[in-house]
């Protein structure tokens, strides 16, 4: 499983990089509960969906009384609304060997890539996501405005029908590209790269190469989870 979330870091969402820390916890035990039940049901799906925005609201609740605000973070909080402080997007991919689940609220890019390089989004395209606006763990809504994803796999086919690879990642990295060709080839040439020179090296390369994408592109703080199937087994 890999879950990925990014804090909104506006002014107004002061404690956006622990709302971020708090969905990413969150996220991974609710959806790794979850995956042992019938998810090619619709309502468990959106229970998932359901239950993630719950306990997070909960966690969040919980740090405010932890962690009260301070005089200068009350002057930017807003009364009524104190979870927009913690505002944070998700990004989640998990894999078993029966099934792939994926699950997105707000931006953020989850990018599937095949044996043989075909690149595709397991997810459709959000058209509330436009000028730095975005759906949010901190909305009243946010429970209904998910994108969920799901692909069975046949276990006569050995993984065949699954991706080689899935990449997840924080909207400053797609941000840094020209166009969204420039981004697509990302994938592809990571796996290559795994292929031809193993994990570890692009492990330890992948930090520079995100700091230098946004160096040179968004600007913006960029975070990238791969997961990668052993073609071995």
């Amino acid at each position: 499983m890999l879950a990925l979330s990014d804090g909104h870091g506006s002014e107004r969402c002061f404690r956006s990089d622990v709302g971020a820390r708090l969905a990413v916890a969150v996220a991974t035990r609710v959806v790794g509960g979850a995956l042992g039940r019938d998810l090619t049901d619709l309502e468990v799906l959106d229970g998932i969906a359901r239950e993630i925005v719950r306990q997070w609201e909960v966690a969040v609740r919980a740090d405010l009384r932890l962690f009260p605000l301070t005089r200068g973070e009350e002057r930017l909080a807003e009364e009524r609304h104190p979870l927009l402080a913690y505002g944070a997007t998700l990004c989640v991919a998990a894999v078993t060997p029966e099934h792939l689940l994926y699950l997105q609220l707000g931006d953020g890019d989850i990018v599937t890539v095949s044996a043989r390089g075909g690149v595709a989004r397991p997810l459709p395209p959000d058209e509330r996501l436009f000028a730095n606006q975005t759906t949010s763990l901190c909305s009243s809504q946010a429970a209904h405005e998910f994108r969920v994803g799901f692909q069975a796999l046949d276990p006569c086919e050995q993984g065949g029908d699954a991706p080689a690879m899935i990449l997840v990642a924080t909207d400053g990295y797609a941000n840094s590209f020209r166009d969204e060709r420039g981004f697509l080839r990302v994938g592809p040439d990571l796996l290559e790269m795994v292929r031809t020179e193993g994990i570890e090296p692009v492990r330890e390369c992948l930090p520079a190469w995100l700091d230098e994408a946004s160096r040179l592109g968004s600007g913006d703080d960029v975070t990238v989870g791969l997961l990668i199937r052993d073609e071995q087994q």
